[in-house]
């Protein structure tokens, strides 16, 4: 009978750097550039939240240019409009995912097909027929449906307009997609005929979307727990910590204790182990709070030994860091939070507050510190305000 082999001990420095490297932001250009590095990254990341809020550029466009120095809003476009190389739906959030990804949604789609949405059980068999007439016609946005007659709203995000309503359902049910969009304006076009199909693929099977879950864990994170897999899903750690366990036996994972995790268990493949030389001390990302580093708060702070405080929703009085602070990663530490704001008519970046965090607070080397982070700050505004 096999036993479970002891857990092998990580410092935190050591599972930054693992971490760090799944993330691939220990390099400068890990991905290369245009669109086949947006498809690049996001089939390596498995995802790229999408959020509205315009503070600065919008989160996707943000995680992008964080690991694509030469992105243009562009390459997106170019990804999910024409090589769709790309397509949206909802992970733990609205987010870009590989097409090549797609049978791992398509239980979920079913669902929303045959179940509805909790969030548009408003929608009428009335209003889906019109969305489906007027897409069966061609692309569409909700600009173009101008006879909806206003309802009230059943939750603060959704729209009064029942055919936007209509369109979203259809959208979570798989049978339309966005094709393309300009700002936060969505165009809606149906699934098979975006993607030129006859049908939609094969649905992968609850084994392979349990190992999906698993794998593409493991390769955006390094070093993975239960919570850091099933972020937000719940009720996909039962089937997942079975494969783990599973997978322990044979060898394919190894057990880590990484330094002040207490019993929360992780888990690494044995070549994420293997020795790295971390990133340049002088290699400096501003990050997006919806970051793939940062939305999951307590494996970040654990890792990095940084809070990070999203106060958008808090009155002005309350904020420590500021409305949209933006975590700041210098080599392998987290040394600074910056309050920004774009004043596109002023063609400006606008610095609301910078606090200093973790090794930041140092007097020591800060002046060094300052200007490899105001650098950065220089190529991040020419990125906010290009067209």
């Amino acid at each position: 009978m096999s036993r479970t082999p002891k857990p092998l001990p990580l410092t935190t420095t050591q599972a930054r750097q693992i971490w760090l490297h799944a993330q691939r932001l220990d390099q400068r250009a890990p991905f290369g550039e245009g669109a086949q590095a947006v498809a690049d990254a996001v089939a390596h990341l498995g995802y790229v939240q999408i959020d509205t809020i315009n503070v600065i550029e919008r989160c996707h466009h943000h995680i992008l240019f964080s690991r694509i120095p030469s992105y243009r809003r562009a390459d997106l476009r170019q990804a999910q409009s024409v090589d769709r190389s790309v397509f949206e739906y909802w992970t733990h959030a609205l987010s870009y995912v590989p097409a090549s990804d797609f049978r791992f949604f398509l239980p979920a789609m079913r669902e929303h097909r045959r179940e509805g949405h909790r969030w548009y059980a408003s929608v009428t068999p009335a209003d889906m027929r019109k969305v489906m007439r007027l897409l069966r016609a061609g692309p569409l946005t909700i600009r173009d449906i101008e006879d909806d007659v206003l309802t009230e709203k059943e939750h603060l995000w959704q729209s009064r307009k029942p055919s936007k309503r209509a369109l979203q359902l259809a959208f979570y049910s798989g049978i339309a997609t966005i094709s393309a969009r300009q700002g936060m304006l969505k165009t809606y076009e149906l699934m098979t005929r975006h993607f030129g199909w006859e049908k939609l693929p094969k649905s992968a099977s609850v084994k392979e979307i349990t190992a999906y879950l698993l794998d593409r864990a493991l390769r955006a994170q390094g070093a993975v727990s239960l919570d850091s897999i099933c972020h937000l899903d719940a009720p996909s750690k039962k089937a997942v910590a079975s494969l783990i366990a599973s997978r322990v036996r044979r060898g394919e994972l190894v057990p880590v204790a990484i330094e002040g995790a207490g019993k929360q268990e992780h888990w690494a493949q044995p070549s994420a182990l293997e020795t790295s030389e971390g990133a340049s001390p002088d290699l400096v990302h501003i990050l997006s709070p919806f970051d793939p580093l940062i939305i999951q708060r307590k494996r970040t702070n654990l890792f990095f030994g940084y809070n990070h405080l999203f106060e958008a929703y808090l009155p002005k009085a309350k904020r420590k860091l500021g409305y949209f602070a933006l975590p700041v990663l210098v080599g392998d530490e987290i040394v600074a939070a910056l309050d920004l704001k774009t004043d596109r008519q002023a063609k400006t970046l606008l610095m609301q507050k910078w606090t200093w965090v973790g090794e930041g607070k140092k007097t020591a080397g800060r002046k060094e510190l300052k200007r490899v982070i105001e650098e950065e700050l220089d190529r991040f505004e020419r990125f906010q305000l290009e067209e």
